[in-house]
């Protein structure tokens, strides 16, 4: 290391005691192979990671619990943010603060105490920085828009070793939230806070017979819902393993999932024709407590292989419902969990954040695992393909915070792909007035423009 760097928190190289664990995360198709790992305490570690970086021409790549591990580093520096975790809830100014390690169950519990709720996404387990810099899709999108656009403050450091606070009259703002780390390790975030202390939600789950109407019956329903009420449907096949419910064991299903911030029986009148479907296999809807928002995606928390596509559409078709149902549905070769969220209502508004697409009605994203005794990387990655095919004609782009894996294929096609037109060179502009040697790399990457 030398005499020139000193740090808080522990410093890792291959080999070292620690080292694998520090650089695994919740993805495990694959992981940073760093040639160095700071675990940093404080900002201040973060400040001298990247300074030593820049001073050997390195790239830095940034984990907190590694949900969202875009594109994988070889080499360089791996900085791990999960021991940063202070947290400030301000329930005067419905503010909180929250440190690069912060995970969203947190911010929900405490912020909950003051009748308060963030706009987190499905799951408690993601952390906050990093879902917020990709935008951050959340159960209450339709209602309040991205977490994005209600960042009140950023503490970063850039690629010059500089620690800076943005505010939205800085012109690195809006680039920072939205572009996924492209700019710099965010060492806090201040997010806004609503009144949401209780929610109507939950899930409704139907049978393989029961899905192409159900899908089609949601599609109707979706264009008439106030802006209240998010909701989306996932489908896959459920494994028959003990750990699945015992009614859901073996089965292909397509599951409703429901945040209505409003009142109890007013959801309830809003779900009756999604109800009206048929019997369902599961039906657990209720008024719950925000801090229980996590049982509605009831999304897995053990770390697992995955890759994932997405696409944003104007407007979802019947035959695009079809199309993707052959490519993903229960008779694809590769095992698929399609899971489709409606957009609109407050996600079409403008806001500072760095977020293509905004007019898009649909977003459906496909996710498929991979790894050792499962499906092989070159077979998913031709599903997946094939999946985005069947939605090519309604698609407008996608969300880069839903590419999972191919880090190889993270080119500037793709990453345009992700904002509106002109926004890429602006950004591309930005990435080469404060990173111009791209030590930013390790993710979806926006190449200083040249």
């Amino acid at each position: 290391m030398g005499n020139d760097t000193r740090f808080t928190g522990p410093v890792f190289r291959p080999g070292d005691e620690g080292y694998e664990e520090e650089v695994s995360g919740f993805q495990t198709a694959y992981a940073h192979r760093p040639a160095l790992v700071v675990g940093a305490a404080d900002a201040e570690d973060v400040r001298a990671a990247v300074a030593y970086a820049g001073r050997r021409g390195l790239g830095v790549a940034v984990q907190a619990t590694g949900h969202g591990l875009s594109a994988a580093t070889e080499g360089g520096v791996l900085i791990g943010t999960r021991r940063m975790n202070g947290l400030r809830v301000d329930p005067d100014t419905r503010v909180a603060r929250v440190a690069a390690g912060v995970r969203a169950g947190a911010v929900i519990e405490a912020a909950a105490r003051h009748g308060l709720a963030p706009l987190n996404g499905s799951s408690p387990s993601v952390g906050v920085v990093g879902y917020t810099l990709g935008g951050g899709l959340g159960l209450l999108a339709r209602r309040h828009g991205y977490a994005a656009d209600h960042v009140r403050a950023v503490e970063i450091v850039t690629a010059d070793g500089r620690a800076r606070r943005l505010e939205p009259d800085d012109e690195l703002f809006g680039a920072v939230l939205g572009s996924g780390g492209n700019f710099g390790v965010v060492t806090a975030l201040e997010c806004e806070l609503f009144p949401v202390p209780t929610l109507y939600g939950g899930q409704l789950v139907f049978d393989a017979p029961l899905v192409e109407e159900a899908l089609e019956t949601w599609r109707q329903w979706s264009a008439g819902v106030p802006e209240e009420m998010t909701s989306s449907v996932t489908l896959l096949g459920l494994p028959d393993i003990p750990q699945v419910p015992a009614p859901l064991r073996g089965r292909y299903t397509a599951s409703f999932r429901i945040a209505y911030c409003g009142p109890a029986a007013e959801g309830e009148r809003l779900v009756a024709p999604l109800r009206a479907i048929g019997p369902a296999l599961r039906d657990d809807l209720r008024a719950m407590p925000y801090a229980e928002c996590g049982s509605i995606h009831a999304d897995p928390d053990h770390p697992h292989a995955y890759a994932a596509t997405n696409a944003l559409l104007s407007r979802l078709a019947p035959e695009g419902l079809r199309a993707l149902l052959e490519a993903a549905g229960p008779g694809s070769p590769v095992p698929c969990v399609v899971d489709i969220r409606h957009l609109g209502g407050a996600l079409r508004k403008d806001g500072p954040a760095a977020l293509g697409h905004r007019e898009a009605e649909f977003a459906v994203r496909i996710i498929s695992g991979h790894g050792p005794g499962g499906t092989g990387p070159d077979e998913v990655r031709d599903r997946l393909a094939l999946a985005r095919r069947a939605l090519a004609p309604w698609t407008l782009g996608h969300n880069l915070a839903f590419l999972y894996g191919y880090g190889e294929e993270a080119g500037e096609a793709q990453s345009r792909a992700g904002y509106a037109p002109g926004a890429y060179e602006r950004l591309a502009a930005l990435k080469a007035a404060y990173d111009p040697g791209n030590m930013f790399r390790f993710n979806r990457n926006i190449p200083p423009a040249r």
